[in-house]
């Protein structure tokens, strides 16, 4: 539960502790996910891992996005001179999908930087039982990677701004 501070801004979490809090909630959350994605890599179907893959990674960094407090929406709420501050913060760090409305072409920008591996994961499906555990761990390996990524630019992007926050008013 964040604390009084972080609900002052809406979901934007302020204090180290409740960021701190926030991003090992998002990186289970990858953990989750990335173990589906493995689950769905091992079925010897080639091409429904990609489908699953983009769809559950939409899903994953909207949800993020709603954690950190960094959706579109979250964002346009914010004070002018914050909202300058979340967006410089995201593209200074990399954070291309911070703050974004996900989109399949989005998306698959992201899974194409991420191409040998996914080419690998593709061809071992092809070879009985141990390409598709091979499959899955690659799967796995790369939609954790990808997951873990965007966690940590929302916790950037959510510390330049509760850096830019001010100080609460003191209690009377």
């Amino acid at each position: 539960m964040m604390s009084a501070e972080a609900t002052q801004w809406g979901a934007i979490p302020v204090s180290t502790q409740d960021i701190s809090d926030v991003r090992e909630r998002c990186r289970q959350m990858v953990r989750r996910k990335a173990m589906m994605a493995a689950g769905v890599s091992a079925l010897p179907i080639p091409g429904i891992d990609v489908v699953s893959d983009l769809s559950m990674f939409a899903k994953l960094v909207d949800d993020v996005n709603t954690s950190f407090g960094l959706t579109p929406e979250q964002i346009d709420r914010l004070q002018p001179s914050h909202k300058l501050i979340a967006y410089k913060a995201a593209v200074g760090i990399g954070g291309m999908l911070v703050g974004k409305i996900v989109s399949r072409e989005l998306l698959l920008g992201v899974f194409k930087r991420m191409g040998m591996r996914s080419a690998a994961k593709s061809a071992t499906k092809f070879v009985p039982i141990a390409g598709s555990i091979a499959a899955a761990g690659i799967g796995f390996a790369v939609f954790r990677h990808l997951g873990y990524k965007h966690v940590e630019a929302c916790a950037n992007v959510a510390r330049e701004l509760s850096g830019s926050q001010p100080a609460p008013a003191p209690a009377m």
